[in-house]
């Protein structure tokens, strides 16, 4: 099948298995903070909207650090991008620790956090692995996204049970070492920035022609565009808005998910598991859909993914019984995952994996500033309105409109029917 060595494993999935669990921890804490909220709500003496504006900053600097982190690992690697990212989250993680004021906390947890978190995000390892992957790719990107969907599902009742037998600031130091303990090695002694030549297709395809039953894709289909003008074209903002509905819900339910239930009559355990339980199923799911993903056109896909995500949220507010709660998880779960594993497979397909670290850092951050309105909507919102009605609502009405948007994608950047076009401005 055109592998670089036949009959031996391809180091690319060595790649892909380390950074699903990097992204496991990393996605997993900034996803999972909903068992931190009233536990820092007592000890800070805040109120909802107060507690969910430094989320909230917290949010939007994640965003800004994802194109920071794009351009700082097409300039200096993934290797110095992830281990100036756990300096920061190691050094942030002890400082909210010790946090005693609201301004201590915003600045060690909202902030220098988040900020760390950015740089050892999906946004650094997601360019690499795309160069190691072209035939499968979208299965790789899937399988790296399999880490986030565990994270959710782990780490939102494992921080639960931490919190309730040793406390938050604990559980933030604990989660400290386990981080340093898993970047140091990855970083070190897996990362590899040396791609075989014709990455997983194998140096035998290249200047081969077959037949194939789709178009292969190209490492860098437009060689001469550049990043301002791909961000000029309609794509990025069609992929750029999915995200922010994305990043809309995503950060929605981490933060605010968890208090929701409980406030409906949810046990804490309850509520964490039922939040868990999404990124549990989602988790296998990844295998079925990322093989898909290099069948189907991607685009439909993720448009049946945000259709239904959209769905499970209104249904998430309405439910009353734990049976209900646990249905709702399992339906909502095996579509949770695969979003940002297709919208980042879809850039590449587009503009080439050239471009994709900073054009995916800055479609990212749409996904932040969609985190930071609904974060800071899921505490005011049930402040003003005593509802959350207002923040679940919204979510699954802007995930209706992404499924849309999406559906509409092109499979390429220019269509042959705009070919006179597509060569005007490439000139």
């Amino acid at each position: 099948m055109g592998e670089p060595i036949q009959g031996k494993w391809y180091y690319g999935w060595n790649i892909v298995v380390a950074s699903a669990i990097l992204t496991l921890i990393t996605v997993g804490m900034r996803m999972s903070i909903g068992p931190f909220f009233l536990p820092m709500l007592a000890d800070f003496d805040m109120s909802r909207t107060n507690l969910s504006m430094i989320v909230a900053v917290g949010m939007f600097v994640y965003g800004v650090g994802m194109p920071l982190a794009g351009y700082m690992e097409r300039r200096f690697g993934t290797r110095t991008v992830l281990l100036t990212g756990a300096v920061i989250v190691f050094i942030s993680s002890l400082g909210t620790m010790l946090s005693k004021t609201p301004i201590s906390l915003l600045l060690s947890f909202g902030i220098f956090l988040s900020l760390g978190l950015a740089l050892t995000s999906p946004v650094a390892l997601t360019p690499l692995i795309a160069r190691w992957f072209v035939k499968r790719r979208g299965q790789a990107l899937f399988y790296l996204t399999t880490g986030s969907m565990a994270g959710i599902a782990i780490m939102t009742p494992v921080n639960t049970m931490l919190i309730n037998a040793f406390g938050w600031q604990q559980t933030f130091l604990i989660f400290a070492i386990v981080f340093v303990l898993l970047v140091l090695p990855t970083a070190l002694f897996i990362i590899r920035e040396d791609v075989p030549e014709g990455a997983d297709e194998g140096p035998s395809t290249i200047g081969v022609r077959t037949i194939e039953t789709t178009p292969r894709i190209v490492q860098d289909p437009h060689p001469k565009l550049t990043v301002l003008q791909a961000i000029k074209t309609l794509p990025f903002w069609q992929i750029s808005l999915g995200l922010f509905a994305c990043g809309y819900s995503m950060n929605l339910l981490g933060s605010h998910g968890v208090p929701m239930l409980i406030d409906h009559g949810f046990s804490e355990m309850t509520a964490s598991f039922g939040v868990g339980l999404i990124g549990l199923v989602a988790i296998p799911s990844t295998i079925i859909l990322g093989k898909l993903s290099d069948r189907v056109p991607r685009k439909n896909i993720l448009s049946v993914i945000y259709l239904i995500r959209g769905l499970g949220f209104v249904f998430l507010v309405w439910a009353t019984f734990a049976y209900q709660l646990y249905l709702i998880a399992l339906i909502a779960g095996f579509v949770w995952a695969g979003s940002v594993a297709l919208s980042s497979a879809i850039l590449a397909d587009i503009y080439g994996v050239r471009l994709l670290g900073v054009l995916y850092g800055w479609a990212y951050f749409s996904h932040q500033i969609a985190g930071t309105i609904s974060s800071l909507l899921g505490g005011w919102g049930y402040d003003k309105f005593n509802t959350h009605w207002v923040s679940f609502g919204s979510a699954a009405v802007v995930l209706f409109i992404a499924s849309f948007i999406s559906f509409q994608l092109p499979k390429r950047l220019y269509e042959k029917k705009k070919e006179s076009k597509r060569k005007e401005i490439l000139v």
